[in-house]
């Protein structure tokens, strides 16, 4: 029966009799936790030209950070450049399975695979088309 009982206790993950002394167990205190090591970042990006968006990529391909983009300067100053940064933010958070959407005129958010982006009236969805500007 010992011999179960020690598969049993293995299996369920139970040390031991053993480390049993006193009713007490002996716990390892020098072995850290297995919990996340990185901490997430929300980061902020601007974009005022199209080069701007290598930042942001780079960022989210590591996979630790959520983006918030400003596309304010660029939406004024080239819409097609918008356009351009818009479908590699999109192909890019395709490609690491995440979530991308716009938060009012001129925020876009780009998260990793693990977050989704609560929809709202004040969240929608990036395309091209959106309210004609890009």
């Amino acid at each position: 029966m010992a011999v179960f009982s020690k598969i049993k206790n293995k299996i369920l993950g139970i040390p031991n009799e053993e480390y049993f002394i006193d009713d007490y167990v002996e716990i390892d205190t020098k072995k850290e936790p297995s919990t996340f090591k990185t901490k997430i970042v929300v980061k902020q990006f601007i974009l005022q030209d199209f080069s701007d968006i290598k930042d942001p990529l780079d960022s989210l391909r590591e996979g630790y950070t959520i983006a918030m983009i400003n596309i304010k300067a660029l939406k004024e100053k080239d819409i097609v450049e918008l356009k351009r940064a818009v479908t590699k933010l999109k192909k890019t958070c395709d490609a690491i399975e995440g979530d991308i959407a716009g938060m009012g005129e001129d925020w876009i958010v780009v998260t990793p695979s693990f977050a989704h982006i609560y929809r709202n009236t004040q969240t929608e969805e990036v395309s091209h088309s959106h309210r004609g500007e890009f």
